[in-house]
């Protein structure tokens, strides 16, 4: 896999789901460290939302190829091959369409916003080549503010057009006439071998009047990209992972940095909602947030490859959250928050919008904000932990809030919670939720002692010891021999033999050596009823209600993580094998969405912080182990 490998265009047709809809690996993501496009292979933006992340949409087509909005550019002839990579070591992504007249190359990239600049100007730069032949290029841009819920006015402006709704103000210019149809604007052009044409769609613009940007002309816009090329490659430079893996370790680790919310440290879960689990279900989710959980895993997986300033970044945003946190019927933190640390992301749907080839509800916000999930402090906690090893270490107010933080879980360990997997199923006593506070005391116990910090080690030595054991008694089936997704009900009685691919992480977290015995027949149980070749449900919904209708694909995180334990339990070539597997189930970019279909299709929203930070984390424990 390389950053130059092809798609083809007999792929990117969705005859299945109507006219509109390419396959969700059919995408690639550009962005600005604020907000996201995806960009499909047919020269679509069929998801833009800003200025933020978070903020409602302007191209929405992905989710409602009528009503959502997009922006098209595309040859007028038929196009005979559609090509996409991204350009060596950077976020700026090449889209290719071979027709029978010649080639014609889409460069899509948002530039980083400079400090100092007064406008403080969100742009997204097209710029459309010739490379090849000549070509007539059509295009249109029809966006629909507020999900498509906020009426625009269309008017020409010098050099393009201006949309206005009463929320957001865009400009668009251009060095090819444009002209306005009704809503939208488009336009017709030739372009010779060797010509160019150039977009520039800005947003967040002031609304007084104000001269056109001069970037219509081909010297700034060469410029332009030359500026964002070297803002990715002295970014990436600063990797310390020269391993077997580089080019997909590498491309991993540059789709976390466009999740990352720059001005606040934030980590977002991905850049997208609404996009099922299952086409045509109901589990299709609002991931635009900052999960703790995988946040926490994303910073992991950046120190690893010595990327430390994101991790200040992300701990200075934590900092805020622990700051705010205060004990409430959920706890002292949540188990995602806005951007902004806002915890308060009520669900609603989108009731006019139809969901990516006909998978409704489209839902924004996340109910699940309003769930216990005991695990998240495990995460949190190792995650400041290992910040504090390998970074420039925590504030006494930061160990403070730490304190207190643990002090409400060693009253609440005990508690059932909906888990790691978010179930709308009711609570229960999950083995990963103890698993995870075992590490968040275990943590603080090694911070107290590592930098001779205060603390109540008796209490929190004792508390660690009670999960522990509670984990080996009630989270073991014996007759099954392996541990299991809860705990038993009473003391004495067996644990139900429902397997949960989550409890691989047990010596990746120090909780069991691999070479135990209880773990490696887990592996065995788990190889055996949730692996197929190398992807790995989360668990069978079957045995395991979780209070959704359904069905669901494998899910990626759960599959590096089984790369894994095969490599911590000594099965290093099984481990090799699976890793190269997963990695032909990414897209031609080297992205993954959630999860993978039944037929290597990609499912869920995408592309998806975990499993990239799984992917990290795979492949740097695997070269380790290789030597």
């Amino acid at each position: 896999m390389n950053d130059r490998q092809k798609t083809s265009a007999g792929e990117a047709a969705d005859e299945a789901g109507g006219v509109g809809y390419l396959p969700i690996a059919e995408h690639g993501l550009i962005g600005d460290l604020r907000t996201a496009a995806l960009v499909g292979t047919d020269g679509r933006i069929a998801w833009f939302c800003a200025p933020r992340f978070d903020s409602p949409s302007i191209f929405g087509s992905l989710l409602d190829a009528g009503n959502g909005g997009h922006w098209q550019i595309s040859p007028v002839e038929d196009i005979a091959k559609r090509q996409q990579y991204y350009f060596p070591d950077t976020n700026i992504l090449m889209t290719r369409m071979l027709t029978e007249n010649g080639i014609v190359e889409i460069q899509d990239f948002m530039p980083i916003r400079e400090e100092g600049d007064p406008r403080n100007r969100q742009r997204l730069v097209r710029r459309v080549v010739s490379v090849r032949g000549s070509s007539r290029i059509r295009t249109v841009i029809a966006p629909r503010m507020n999900y498509g819920r906020d009426p625009h006015k269309v008017e020409t402006q010098p050099h393009g057009v201006r949309f206005t709704s009463d929320a957001l103000d865009i400009s668009l210019q251009a060095n090819v006439t444009l002209r306005v149809e009704g809503q939208d604007a488009g336009g017709e052009f030739d372009l010779a071998e060797g010509q160019s044409a150039l977009f520039v769609l800005e947003t967040n613009r002031p609304s007084r009047a104000e001269p056109a940007v001069d970037l219509v002309d081909t010297r700034a816009a060469e410029e332009l990209f030359r500026s964002t090329v070297r803002f990715w490659r002295q970014w990436l430079s600063q990797s310390t992972y020269t391993g077997r893996w580089r080019e997909m370790v590498h491309r991993s680790a540059l789709t976390l940095k466009l999740l990352t919310h720059e001005p606040t440290g934030a980590i977002v879960a991905a850049p997208t909602l609404g996009l099922p689990e299952q086409l045509g279900g109901e589990r299709n989710w609002d991931y635009r947030y900052v999960w703790i959980r995988d946040a926490a895993f994303s910073l992991h997986a950046l120190l690893r490859l010595g990327f430390t300033r994101e991790a200040q970044a992300f701990i200075s945003w934590l900092t805020s959250c622990l700051r705010g946190a205060q004990d409430g019927e959920h706890g002292p933190l949540r188990v995602l928050y806005s951007i902004d640390g806002d915890a308060e992301l009520p669900e609603h749907v989108l009731d006019h919008w139809a969901g990516y080839r006909g998978s409704a509800p489209v839902r924004v916000g996340n109910g699940a904000a309003g769930q216990l999930q005991l695990d998240i402090y495990g995460e949190l906690f190792d995650s400041v932990y290992l910040f504090n090893k390998h970074g420039a270490g925590i504030s006494h107010d930061s160990w403070m809030d730490l304190c207190a933080i643990l002090d409400w879980l060693l009253e609440h360990w005990d508690s059932p919670d909906a888990g790691i997997w978010e179930t709308r199923a009711g609570q229960q006593r999950h083995t990963y939720s103890r698993l995870m506070c075992w590490v968040a005391v275990e943590r603080m116990i090694r911070m107290a002692r590592q930098r001779g910090l205060p603390g109540d080690l008796g209490r929190w030595m004792s508390e660690r010891d009670k999960i522990y054991h509670q984990i080996m008694e009630q989270g073991w089936n014996a007759q099954e021999q392996t541990f299991v997704q809860r705990l038993s009900g009473d003391a004495g009685q067996p644990p139900e033999c429902i397997l949960d691919a989550s409890l691989l992480v047990m010596p990746m977290v120090k909780f069991l050596s691999p070479d135990d015995p209880r773990f490696r027949s887990t592996v065995r149980a788990i190889g055996e009823n949730l692996v197929t070749d190398s992807l790995v449900f989360r668990y069978d919904p079957k045995v395991s209600p979780d209070g959704l209708d359904g069905t669901e694909g494998t899910f990626s995180i759960c599959s590096f993580w089984w790369v894994e334990a095969l490599a911590r339990t000594g099965q290093i070539e099984e481990a090799r094998v699976a890793l190269e597997k997963m990695f032909t189930y990414a897209n031609h970019l080297g992205l993954y969405a959630e999860q993978i279909g039944l037929t290597g299709e990609h499912l869920g929203n995408f592309p998806q912080a975990f499993t990239h930070l799984a992917l990290i984390s795979a492949a740097t424990s695997l070269d380790a182990f290789m030597g």
